[in-house]
């Protein structure tokens, strides 16, 4: 990397002629596009990944612990991506953001299927149920924030800057997903939460209109309607790293 920047550099602002010639401005100018992608793509969506198959992983776990086990014989109960995988979701909306350098950044899996004819009480178990996913994103900030912790108590870790870098990220990844879930609109998790304090009737209601609360919520996020949840990510965030940093900022 640091030889592809010093050559791009050089050949730049000094204009070798026999660089030109040669077509290798051109050439050191791609593969630095191709090392940027690529470097956005393991810092960005990687852990994206990462963050969505535990929450799903989650889901269908709780969901076996209460009674269903339709999750775990469709085998959703697993870490593997290409399970959990929507094609549009999870693979071409966010490696669009990050190549095309979009000002968001967004994605969704395949949702975990639960029968509710297997739960023991279907209203309280499909709140806990819905309640695992945001928890599971929780879980994994906490985590980030630990790692971050340890290489903060031992600063002789040659790559204890570089990790730290990635768990920063990754505790943001997982309080977004955990705090957008929550928001109380079908077919979000926050939707399935609150329907265990609503009127059956109600939530009956809400469930039909479920196809198109989801194409209200994606325009809605795309006009950049949800900058507000930037403020319980960014106090979540600021929370786990003053602790996991000793109190620094």
């Amino acid at each position: 990397m640091q030889v592809f920047c010093a050559l791009f550099r050089f050949s730049t602002v000094f204009h070798i002629p026999f660089i030109d010639e040669l077509g290798l401005t051109e050439i050191v100018s791609k593969a630095m596009d191709i090392l940027t992608i690529a470097t956005k793509v393991a810092a960005y969506f990687i852990p994206f990944l990462f963050a969505l198959c535990f929450h799903e992983f989650a889901h269908g776990w709780v969901a076996r612990l209460r009674g269903d086990r339709t999750a775990e014989m469709m085998g959703r109960l697993t870490m593997n991506p290409l399970a959990h995988m929507d094609m549009v979701g999870t693979f071409i909306l966010p490696m669009m953001a990050i190549i095309f350098n979009l000002p968001f950044f967004f994605g969704w899996a395949k949702p975990v299927p639960v029968n509710a004819r297997n739960l023991r009480n279907v209203r309280t178990d499909m709140f806990w149920i819905a309640l695992a996913g945001p928890m599971s994103n929780v879980l994994l900030a906490v985590v980030g924030a630990v790692v971050m912790r340890l290489t903060f108590l031992a600063p002789g870790f040659s790559l204890g800057n570089s990790l730290r870098d990635m768990m920063d990220l990754f505790i943001v990844v997982n309080l977004s997903l955990a705090v957008f879930n929550m928001i109380p609109i079908h077919p979000l998790d926050g939707g399935k939460v609150l329907a265990r304090f609503l009127p059956a009737a109600w939530n009956y209601k809400l469930e039909q209109y479920e196809a198109i609360l989801s194409n209200v919520l994606l325009f809605l996020m795309l006009l950049g309607a949800f900058q507000f949840l930037q403020i319980p990510v960014r106090w979540g965030y600021v929370l786990l790293k003053t602790w996991a940093l000793g109190g620094l900022s």
